[in-house]
């Protein structure tokens, strides 16, 4: 581009708009479309309004449409009748048509926001036409507990999450019970950002305190089958999976990773990603100084604090980016963490066979020091199956019952530890352990140590 081509424009003052609108016009060729095709239409976008219902956002590649016209959902292959069309000025502006090459909005009549899906095809009902291009189905791929602080918040968090789900089409929930949390929900998201913005919404826009369970993937299982065809099912929490006996195969998600780093970070970059699992694609040089960087790399293994540490590694100047690419087989087991020989499913997790001796005896040692004592031993445990591969012990507080004895025969201080040893048995049996909500916070720091 050359300097005479580069318009001067103050979208604060006005400065230029008048020109650039008149430059539009003349370098953007106008759209293509031949007379009389059948009405096509790209769904880029789509808000929820409490009083319109669901306001469509279209851009028009061949047709046209009027109010009053039927129309179809190609991809839910559902029919509606517009109610209104217009264009964005950049309010909403009513012009009864919309012709090819136009950029504008529908309403129809839809109550909910699921209803309508980001790269479907509009088109007149009767008409058979081919869908366009680009277009996938949105599945969440990032799964985690979201509970409130106090359980006297569980309905104001329903409503919540309910009100968030309304322009977010992206966005699962579904009411989930955990004996250490209590009441929550399960929440699916697109990836992490989509993650991260959902939990600051909540916290901020609606004032709703949450504790997040340690995010997690859709895995795949292929289950053994009696005397009949395995079958193929698809788990989002590691609580769900089936046993380790019944499993034929264990599938991950696969993402290709991109990092785009200076030249001095490739090194730290390089060994970030092959401790993560991750094997080496490509390296593309985009100027002397700055390199991409491509990986094929587990997608469990970058959702938690894989972007901090790169931002750490590069002092802020890489950036990153994934696509998932499918599905593939390996080593994998479910971690399963017992406090006082009960599970607890909220600290349940996935992880590679190698690795799983280091998290577990890591995540017992944080629980270790997080849990209050009791006045009875408290034993943790991290087992894949049946079999334990790390223990702690949570020693009981003490009492010092033989301090009122001065002196005397030894068999009198005898029979009251014997005593107070039978009540701490006692007590273990039916006692129960309070695990503190700062405990699974701090389980989630297992991978930053």
């Amino acid at each position: 581009m050359h300097a005479e081509e580069i318009l001067k424009i103050s979208a604060k003052t006005g400065r230029g708009v008048p020109e650039l609108l008149s430059e539009v016009i003349k370098r953007v060729d106008a759209p293509e479309s031949e007379p009389g095709r059948p009405l096509r239409a790209l769904i880029f976008d789509s808000v929820y309004d409490s009083y319109r219902g669901v306001i469509i956002h279209v851009r028009l590649e061949d047709g046209s449409i009027k109010a009053g016209q039927e129309i179809t959902l190609l991809s839910t292959k559902t029919n509606h009748k517009v109610e209104e069309v217009g264009v964005f000025t950049p309010k909403r502006f009513q012009t009864g048509e919309l012709k090819a090459g136009e950029v504008g909005y529908i309403i129809a009549g839809l109550k909910q926001i699921r209803d309508v899906r980001v790269g479907d095809t509009v088109t007149t009902v009767g008409d058979t036409v081919e869908m366009l291009p680009g277009f996938r189905e949105p599945k969440p791929m990032v799964f985690c507990g979201i509970y409130p602080t106090n359980d006297q918040n569980f309905t104001e968090m329903k409503k919540a999450l309910e009100k968030l789900s309304l322009n977010d089409s992206g966005f699962t929930w579904e009411p989930e019970t955990s004996e250490a949390l209590g009441f929550g929900f399960r929440c699916g998201f697109l990836g992490l950002l989509h993650m991260e913005i959902v939990q600051q919404r909540l916290e901020r826009d609606m004032d709703v305190d949450v504790i997040q369970t340690a995010p997690n993937v859709t895995y795949e299982v292929v289950r053994r089958a009696r005397g009949g065809k395995p079958e193929t099912i698809r788990v989002d929490n590691p609580a769900k999976l089936p046993d380790e006996g019944e499993i034929e195969e264990f599938r991950e998600p696969i993402c290709r990773l991109k990092l785009i780093c200076p030249t001095e970070s490739i090194g730290a970059c390089m060994k970030l990603c092959l401790e993560r699992r991750g094997k080496f694609v490509q390296q593309e040089y985009i100027s002397p100084i700055r390199v991409i960087l491509s990986y094929d790399i587990p997608f469990a293994e970058i959702i938690y604090d894989f972007y901090d540490k790169m931002k750490s590694i590069t002092r802020g100047y890489g950036t990153m980016d994934y696509q998932i690419l499918g599905y593939e087989a390996d080593n994998l087991v479910r971690l399963r963490v017992l406090v006082a020989e009960e599970e607890v499913d909220a600290l349940s997790i996935v992880c590679h066979r190698d690795q799983a001796e280091y998290k577990g005896r890591r995540m017992i040692q944080i629980l270790r020091k997080e849990i209050p004592r009791h006045l009875f031993e408290v034993a943790l445990q991290a087992a894949i199956g049946g079999r334990v591969i790390a223990r702690e012990t949570i020693k009981s507080v003490g009492k010092n019952v033989t301090a009122k004895c001065y002196g005397g025969d030894i068999s009198r201080k005898r029979k009251l530890l014997e005593k107070q040893k039978e009540g701490k048995k006692k007590m273990k049996n039916v006692g129960s352990v309070e695990i503190p909500q700062k405990a699974f916070l701090a389980v989630l720091s297992v991978d930053k140590e």
